[in-house]
């Protein structure tokens, strides 16, 4: 097997490994094909699994966090800008784990997530790599021993993850880097329509917008429902621009909330009913008059902080507030009775915590309802800029300015 791996035509490769062991052994000629059939498939995974791990490098390039020097005015350390973020190449390539899989990275996304933790507000969890970066596309070149087959279908050829496979994955860190080991079911195919730079920006905004607005429910088990209404604040982000066109997709009304004129119109192109200027306009004015006061059936913010009772306010009876961030700040103060007569439901969730089972199930039900709407372009991914990764402190300080509409990518195609 490793002697006819190297070559070019794997087929032959393990065909021809498969024939001198069947040929070495000794079975009853009625078994002759069930044998061969079984050498062939275990032939297939070492054959293949050999020939690309010669070629893994035990270190690689990745975008580090180079810590500050000094303290701050108030005497706490510095938090690291975006200028703290440099190319190293004597990173440890990491090893793939029995249920894992190891990508050769091409692209990757930025996202809000990567910035808190690139100033110490946002750690990963144990277990998970401290290298910045959660989402990724790229080639498979290694497969844990205990991935088994047909855990996802990466081209209409192909019905297991298998070495060669282009995979779009939610990392569990590592994104920055030229090589990350992603858990097997957090992987999909990369729809046959999509490039390597627009797939490396759609795992987390996807996996965590799907989570959100239809696996979650309030607290009577409801779900969002075509014909619900829905406001989504930050309607021109990643997360933004998913959520209006994915809400869309499945006829939910769609409300957002943006900072300028541009961006709302941006927000009215990727589907919203309706798009509100928060810095011109009263939000909560607008959806009561755009409701009849009826309210919407859910509230998707980043934002926290202030914008909490003023999004119970435009909620409707039974309604569910989603909180994924905390933009505006951690603290705030509600009126309880109001929470209490409405029957209103207030959620806070980060993905990045959730086991991997919890993950590969989002996976599942993207793939089946999600996935036709980006291969007949029903959804689509604007990307706003792209960077190389030596550049990642551009894509940070452009992150940080707002002043983008969709996704920020990082690529290693020039470098």
């Amino acid at each position: 097997a490793r002697r006819y791996s190297q070559t070019e035509n794997k087929r032959l490769a393990i065909m021809r490994a498969a024939t001198i062991i069947r040929k070495s052994l000794s079975f009853p000629k009625r078994l002759h094909h069930r044998v061969s059939k079984g050498i062939r498939n275990q032939t297939r995974r070492l054959a293949t699994s050999t020939a690309i791990e010669t070629t893994i490098p035990e270190s690689m390039r990745a975008v580090v966090v180079t810590p500050p020097e000094g303290v701050d005015e108030k005497g706490r350390p510095r938090r690291p800008s975006p200028d703290a973020l440099t190319l190293s190449s004597t990173v440890p390539t990491p090893k793939v784990g029995p249920e894992e899989v190891l990508i050769k990275v091409e692209a990757a996304g930025i996202n809000r997530p990567d910035v808190l933790q690139r100033m110490g507000l946002y750690p990963p969890p144990p277990g998970h790599s401290d290298i910045l970066g959660l989402e990724v596309a790229g080639t498979i070149v290694a497969v844990g021993d205990k991935v088994p087959p047909g855990s996802i279908q990466s081209s209409p050829s192909s019905s297991y993850l298998e070495i060669g496979a282009r995979v779009l994955a939610l990392a569990n860190g590592g994104g920055y880097s030229e090589y990350c080991a992603v858990p097997y079911g957090q992987c999909l195919p990369i729809p046959e329509n999509m490039n390597m730079i627009t797939a490396g920006c759609v795992a987390e905004t996807y996996f965590t917008v799907w989570h959100n607005l239809f696996q979650q429910s309030n607290i009577f088990g409801e779900h969002l429902q075509r014909g619900d209404s829905i406001l989504i604040h930050g309607g021109t982000s990643g997360i933004g621009s998913t959520a209006i066109q994915m809400a869309k997709a499945f006829d939910i009304t769609v409300y957002a909330s943006a900072g300028s004129q541009e961006k709302c119109k941006a927000c009215l192109d990727f589907g919203a009913e309706k798009a509100i200027n928060y810095k011109t306009e009263d939000f909560v004015e607008r959806i009561n008059e755009l409701t009849g006061g009826k309210g919407v059936n859910l509230v998707l913010d980043m934002v926290s902080g202030p914008y909490l009772p003023k999004n119970l306010e435009v909620l409707a009876v039974g309604g569910r507030l989603a909180i994924i961030g905390s933009l505006g700040g951690v603290r705030s103060e509600i009126n309880m009775r109001n929470v209490m007569r409405r029957r209103l439901t207030i959620a806070g969730s980060t993905l990045r915590a959730r086991n991997s089972a919890v993950k590969a199930s989002i996976a599942a039900e993207l793939r089946e309802h999600v996935w036709p709407l980006l291969k007949d372009e029903t959804m689509k991914i604007r990307i706003d800029t792209v960077f190389d990764m030596s550049e990642a402190s551009k894509a940070h300080s452009l992150m940080e300015s707002n002043a983008h509409i969709g996704k920020i990518a990082l690529t290693w195609q020039h470098l």
